[in-house]
Protein backbone atom coordinates (compact mmCIF):
# COMPACT_ATOMS: atom_id res chain seq x y z
CA UNK A 1 0.00 0.00 0.00
CA UNK A 2 2.34 2.04 1.53
CA UNK A 3 4.86 1.29 -1.06
CA UNK A 4 3.15 3.03 -3.38
CA UNK A 5 4.55 6.65 -2.01
CA UNK A 6 8.39 5.05 -2.62
CA UNK A 7 8.67 7.37 -5.64
CA UNK A 8 7.95 10.55 -3.99
CA UNK A 9 9.98 10.17 -0.77
CA UNK A 10 12.82 9.04 -3.33
CA UNK A 11 12.60 12.29 -5.25
CA UNK A 12 12.54 13.84 -1.71
CA UNK A 13 15.58 12.47 -0.70
CA UNK A 14 17.49 13.25 -3.78
CA UNK A 15 19.37 16.21 -2.62
CA UNK A 16 19.49 14.56 0.52
CA UNK A 17 21.70 11.64 -0.46
CA UNK A 18 23.71 14.54 -3.15
CA UNK A 19 25.17 15.39 0.22
CA UNK A 20 26.36 12.75 1.69
CA UNK A 21 28.04 11.74 -1.28
CA UNK A 22 30.09 14.73 -1.66
CA UNK A 23 31.70 12.94 1.72
CA UNK A 24 33.30 10.31 0.32
CA UNK A 25 30.54 8.17 2.43
CA UNK A 26 29.30 5.24 0.41
CA UNK A 27 25.73 3.63 0.05
CA UNK A 28 27.35 0.44 1.69
CA UNK A 29 28.96 2.13 4.74
CA UNK A 30 25.54 3.41 5.88
CA UNK A 31 24.16 0.28 5.05
CA UNK A 32 26.90 -1.26 7.59
CA UNK A 33 26.07 1.67 10.35
CA UNK A 34 22.34 0.59 10.05
CA UNK A 35 23.22 -2.48 11.88
CA UNK A 36 24.74 -1.48 14.07
CA UNK A 37 22.44 0.82 14.91
CA UNK A 38 19.82 -2.28 15.20
CA UNK A 39 21.91 -3.32 17.51
CA UNK A 40 21.61 -0.67 19.48
CA UNK A 41 18.08 -0.99 19.59
CA UNK A 42 17.63 -3.96 20.61
CA UNK A 43 20.21 -3.88 23.23
CA UNK A 44 17.89 -0.27 24.80
CA UNK A 45 14.91 -2.92 24.06
CA UNK A 46 16.29 -5.79 26.35
CA UNK A 47 17.12 -3.15 29.26
CA UNK A 48 13.24 -2.16 28.79
CA UNK A 49 14.07 1.28 27.53
CA UNK A 50 11.35 1.43 25.01
CA UNK A 51 11.08 4.86 24.07
CA UNK A 52 14.58 5.53 23.44
CA UNK A 53 14.56 2.03 21.65
CA UNK A 54 11.96 2.99 19.18
CA UNK A 55 14.15 6.86 18.71
CA UNK A 56 16.81 4.31 17.76
CA UNK A 57 15.12 2.32 15.29
CA UNK A 58 13.24 4.87 13.47
CA UNK A 59 17.25 6.08 13.46
CA UNK A 60 17.45 3.05 11.05
CA UNK A 61 14.76 3.47 9.27
CA UNK A 62 16.24 7.06 8.40
CA UNK A 63 19.21 5.58 7.62
CA UNK A 64 18.11 3.23 5.33
CA UNK A 65 16.38 5.97 3.29
CA UNK A 66 19.97 7.25 3.42
CA UNK A 67 21.85 4.83 1.70
CA UNK A 68 19.44 4.38 -0.96
CA UNK A 69 19.45 8.02 -1.51
CA UNK A 70 23.39 7.97 -2.02
CA UNK A 71 23.21 5.16 -4.18
CA UNK A 72 20.52 6.81 -6.82
CA UNK A 73 22.18 10.38 -6.27
CA UNK A 74 25.81 9.75 -6.81
CA UNK A 75 25.28 5.98 -9.12
CA UNK A 76 26.99 4.15 -6.73
CA UNK A 77 23.86 1.82 -6.93
CA UNK A 78 25.05 -2.18 -7.82
CA UNK A 79 23.62 -5.47 -7.84
CA UNK A 80 26.08 -6.51 -4.63
CA UNK A 81 24.60 -3.04 -2.92
CA UNK A 82 20.92 -4.01 -3.51
CA UNK A 83 21.43 -7.45 -1.98
CA UNK A 84 23.99 -6.39 0.86
CA UNK A 85 21.28 -4.09 1.65
CA UNK A 86 18.16 -6.09 1.43
CA UNK A 87 20.48 -9.10 3.52
CA UNK A 88 21.29 -6.68 6.46
CA UNK A 89 17.80 -5.13 6.09
CA UNK A 90 16.49 -8.83 7.60
CA UNK A 91 19.25 -8.93 10.26
CA UNK A 92 17.82 -5.41 11.75
CA UNK A 93 14.19 -6.88 11.38
CA UNK A 94 15.61 -9.88 13.71
CA UNK A 95 17.38 -7.68 16.07
CA UNK A 96 14.42 -5.64 16.94
CA UNK A 97 12.08 -8.79 17.34
CA UNK A 98 14.64 -10.38 19.45
CA UNK A 99 15.10 -7.21 21.86
CA UNK A 100 11.64 -7.31 22.10
CA UNK A 101 11.22 -10.90 22.99
CA UNK A 102 14.07 -10.43 25.65
CA UNK A 103 13.04 -7.14 27.09
CA UNK A 104 12.68 -6.35 29.96
CA UNK A 105 15.61 -8.14 31.56
CA UNK A 106 14.66 -9.04 35.02
CA UNK A 107 16.95 -7.04 36.73
CA UNK A 108 15.59 -3.75 35.38
CA UNK A 109 12.60 -2.50 37.88
CA UNK A 110 10.32 -0.44 35.62
CA UNK A 111 7.48 1.75 37.39
CA UNK A 112 5.33 1.57 34.12
CA UNK A 113 5.50 -1.65 32.86
CA UNK A 114 1.79 -2.97 34.06
CA UNK A 115 3.10 -7.01 34.14
CA UNK A 116 5.39 -8.51 36.47
CA UNK A 117 9.61 -7.11 36.23
CA UNK A 118 11.06 -10.13 34.18
CA UNK A 119 7.91 -10.73 31.56
CA UNK A 120 9.08 -10.32 28.06
CA UNK A 121 7.34 -7.35 25.98
CA UNK A 122 6.59 -9.95 23.35
CA UNK A 123 5.84 -13.68 24.08
CA UNK A 124 9.08 -15.67 22.41
CA UNK A 125 6.10 -17.98 20.39
CA UNK A 126 4.66 -14.84 18.65
CA UNK A 127 7.78 -12.88 18.16
CA UNK A 128 9.11 -16.23 16.36
CA UNK A 129 5.36 -16.53 14.36
CA UNK A 130 5.78 -12.91 13.44
CA UNK A 131 9.26 -12.87 12.82
CA UNK A 132 9.75 -15.82 10.63
CA UNK A 133 6.47 -14.85 8.41
CA UNK A 134 8.44 -11.64 7.78
CA UNK A 135 10.99 -13.29 6.14
CA UNK A 136 9.50 -15.81 4.23
CA UNK A 137 7.55 -13.04 2.71
CA UNK A 138 10.94 -11.02 1.39
CA UNK A 139 12.00 -14.72 0.92
CA UNK A 140 9.32 -15.57 -1.65
CA UNK A 141 9.71 -12.04 -2.98
CA UNK A 142 13.26 -13.01 -4.00
CA UNK A 143 12.86 -16.46 -5.40
CA UNK A 144 9.93 -15.01 -7.53
CA UNK A 145 12.51 -12.92 -9.21
CA UNK A 146 15.48 -14.65 -9.18
CA UNK A 147 13.83 -18.45 -9.60
CA UNK A 148 10.89 -17.88 -11.28
CA UNK A 149 12.39 -14.61 -13.66
CA UNK A 150 9.35 -12.27 -12.33
CA UNK A 151 10.54 -8.58 -13.22
CA UNK A 152 8.66 -7.67 -9.59
CA UNK A 153 6.87 -9.68 -7.06
CA UNK A 154 5.51 -6.98 -4.50
CA UNK A 155 2.32 -7.80 -4.32
CA UNK A 156 0.95 -8.28 -0.58
CA UNK A 157 -1.63 -7.36 1.85
CA UNK A 158 1.24 -5.40 3.77
CA UNK A 159 4.54 -4.29 2.94
CA UNK A 160 7.40 -3.44 5.20
CA UNK A 161 6.18 -0.13 5.88
CA UNK A 162 2.45 -0.80 6.71
CA UNK A 163 4.31 -3.55 9.11
CA UNK A 164 6.62 -1.22 10.61
CA UNK A 165 3.85 1.27 11.24
CA UNK A 166 1.76 -1.28 13.67
CA UNK A 167 5.18 -2.09 15.22
CA UNK A 168 5.76 1.32 16.36
CA UNK A 169 1.75 2.26 17.38
CA UNK A 170 2.42 -1.33 19.42
CA UNK A 171 5.52 0.33 21.12
CA UNK A 172 3.90 3.95 22.02
CA UNK A 173 0.43 2.16 23.05
CA UNK A 174 2.36 -0.02 25.29
CA UNK A 175 4.65 2.42 26.51
CA UNK A 176 3.23 5.52 26.89
CA UNK A 177 -0.19 4.86 29.16
CA UNK A 178 0.18 4.28 32.45
CA UNK A 179 -1.79 1.17 32.62
CA UNK A 180 -2.40 -2.25 30.24
CA UNK A 181 -5.01 -0.16 28.22
CA UNK A 182 -5.01 -4.03 26.11
CA UNK A 183 -6.13 -5.92 29.06
CA UNK A 184 -8.36 -2.44 30.66
CA UNK A 185 -10.15 -2.76 27.25
CA UNK A 186 -10.86 -6.64 27.13
CA UNK A 187 -11.86 -6.61 30.85
CA UNK A 188 -15.46 -5.76 30.45
CA UNK A 189 -15.70 -8.67 28.31
CA UNK A 190 -14.61 -11.56 30.17
CA UNK A 191 -14.38 -14.42 27.54
CA UNK A 192 -12.30 -12.09 25.32
CA UNK A 193 -10.07 -11.74 28.26
CA UNK A 194 -9.85 -15.49 29.52
CA UNK A 195 -9.28 -15.85 25.55
CA UNK A 196 -6.69 -13.41 24.47
CA UNK A 197 -5.02 -14.29 28.01
CA UNK A 198 -5.00 -18.09 26.69
CA UNK A 199 -3.20 -17.02 23.65
CA UNK A 200 -0.62 -15.03 25.62
CA UNK A 201 -1.37 -11.74 24.00
CA UNK A 202 -1.79 -10.05 26.81
CA UNK A 203 -0.41 -6.45 25.74
CA UNK A 204 -1.13 -4.01 22.86
CA UNK A 205 1.95 -4.53 21.59
CA UNK A 206 1.95 -8.00 21.63
CA UNK A 207 -1.07 -7.45 19.93
CA UNK A 208 0.36 -5.58 17.14
CA UNK A 209 3.33 -8.05 16.58
CA UNK A 210 0.71 -10.24 16.15
CA UNK A 211 -1.17 -9.15 13.35
CA UNK A 212 2.02 -8.18 11.67
CA UNK A 213 2.98 -12.04 11.70
CA UNK A 214 -0.43 -12.47 10.30
CA UNK A 215 -0.11 -10.11 7.42
CA UNK A 216 3.32 -11.15 6.52
CA UNK A 217 1.70 -14.91 5.86
CA UNK A 218 -0.82 -13.60 4.22
CA UNK A 219 1.30 -11.53 1.89
CA UNK A 220 3.53 -14.95 1.63
CA UNK A 221 0.29 -16.78 0.12
CA UNK A 222 -0.65 -13.69 -1.88
CA UNK A 223 2.77 -13.68 -3.26
CA UNK A 224 3.18 -17.17 -4.55
CA UNK A 225 -0.53 -17.27 -5.83
CA UNK A 226 0.16 -14.33 -8.27
CA UNK A 227 3.86 -15.73 -9.03
CA UNK A 228 2.45 -19.17 -9.62
CA UNK A 229 -0.14 -16.86 -12.00
CA UNK A 230 2.98 -15.30 -13.81
CA UNK A 231 5.26 -17.71 -13.81
CA UNK A 232 2.55 -20.41 -15.50
CA UNK A 233 1.27 -17.99 -17.85
CA UNK A 234 4.81 -17.55 -19.24
CA UNK A 235 5.83 -20.92 -19.49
Amino acid sequence: MLGSLRERYQRIMMPVGRVIAKTGITPNMITGLTVLVALVTAWFFVIGELLIGLAFLIFTVVLDMFDGAVARAAGLGTKFGATFDHTLDRYAEYLFMLGLMMGPVGAVAITWWPITPGDSFVPWFWGFFTLFGMIMASFTRAKAESVGGMESCTVGIAERQEKLILQVAGILLLALPATNIWMDALSSVPFLLNFFIALDITNVLTLCIVIVGILSHITVAQRLLYARKVIMGTE
